[in-house]
């Protein structure tokens, strides 16, 4: 028998044991597509069983800190539209009193009550502790806390006062503790509760401008995450929640002496309108939900930076495992975006300082 036979007897057995095999290799692929689609369908099935129940609002006491202007006071809005006690704590007590009223224009019932406490919520603990046993006396135990008081500086790194970052972990994030820490001994005691810190999408990527900003923000998030397994046995669930850029007294400021890389990049995303933003974190919150996401580029920016942070359900798990490459590929083309637009900015006023020194 030649080679050429040979081979050619040799490729024919290969290929008769082949399609031989074919059957059971067919038969194994349906197998696996079996099993992932009912293991799919079992953690869809379960998935209800292991999240929180959800949080009813009407005749609940809800404390809203920075509850007199923007998202803060939206939040109020939407908590006493559900038929909720609302307690707003802020620093100035000419704006309490006009939020009080807009408030009070969202009831539901007449048995329903506003009350408004003027407190800096970053000046110390004792202060803060105080208010919220005066706020308890009057409308009862604490069932959601709102940390939503909180204030922005930008400014590049070298330009930002040192004092300015001081300021924004003492506002952004000690003003988040404290409040916090005064509500959670009765919210352990009676086995529920809910807690929410306002963060932002700056507290998931850090931004030009924001080197101040960013890390008060970002702290919430390592709060929050320890927080939540110490309070989860407890029934007391913890909301993170990231809003974008939105269109408040405390954003029209910002824009004021916001840096131009800052402007730009910002606006590849838009601006919300805070009752949007109230709407979706206060949903999130009542159900027990740890991230509060607004908008497709807040969604992606929360499952990309998932990290270790808890879930509140499986289907929740499996979304992010499932998008995070597509995310993170996306991802680089907006950080490349910024980057661009970083080095234009700087070639331009690096030109602009040339001109001026010829002149």
């Amino acid at each position: 028998m030649s080679s050429e036979e040979a081979l050619g007897s040799t490729l024919s057995h290969w290929l008769s044991f082949n399609w031989l095999l074919l059957p059971f290799v067919m038969l194994l692929v349906t197998l696996v597509a079996a099993f992932i689609v009912v293991f799919v369908l079992l953690l869809y099935m379960i998935s209800p069983l292991i999240s929180p129940k959800p949080l009813k609002l009407n005749g609940a006491h809800v404390v809203v800190t920075g509850g007199s202007s923007g998202i803060g006071k939206c939040i109020a809005m939407e908590c006493y539209k559900h038929g909720a006690f609302i307690t707003l704590v802020a620093r100035d007590e000419h704006k309490l009193v006009q939020a009080k009223k807009e408030v009070e224009k969202c009831a539901i019932n007449d048995k329903q009550v506003v009350l408004c406490i003027s407190v800096d919520v970053s000046k110390g603990y004792n202060q803060v502790e105080s208010v919220i046993k005066q706020a308890q006396e009057k409308l009862g135990p604490v069932d959601m806390l709102v940390n939503c008081a909180g204030m922005s500086i930008s400014g590049t790194f070298e330009e930002v006062g040192v004092d300015s970052f001081k300021k924004l972990m003492e506002v952004n994030y000690l003003g988040s503790v404290y409040p916090t820490r005064a509500v959670i001994t009765t919210m352990k005691e009676r086995r529920m509760g809910r807690i929410m810190f306002v963060s932002s999408q700056a507290g998931l990527i850090g931004l030009f401008g924001y080197t101040a900003y960013s890390p008060s923000k970002f702290a919430l998030r390592g709060l929050a995450e320890a927080l939540q397994m110490e309070m989860k046995p407890y029934n007391i669930y913890v909301t993170v929640a990231y809003p974008p850029d939105t269109d408040t007294p405390g954003f029209a400021e910002e824009n004021k002496t916001k840096p131009l890389e800052t402007r730009l990049i910002s606006e590849t995303s838009g601006v919300c309108q805070p009752e949007q933003v109230a709407k979706v974190v206060v949903k999130d919150a009542l159900q027990g939900n740890f991230t509060s996401a607004v908008g497709p580029d807040g969604y992606m920016l929360s499952a990309l930076t998932c990290g270790m942070s808890p879930v509140t359900s499986i289907t929740e798990g499996l979304q992010q495992i499932v998008t995070m490459g597509l995310f993170r590929t996306i991802a680089l083309f907006y950080l490349g975006s910024f980057d661009s637009i970083v080095r234009h900015c700087m070639i331009q006023r690096e030109q602009s300082k040339a001109a001026d020194k010829r002149e």
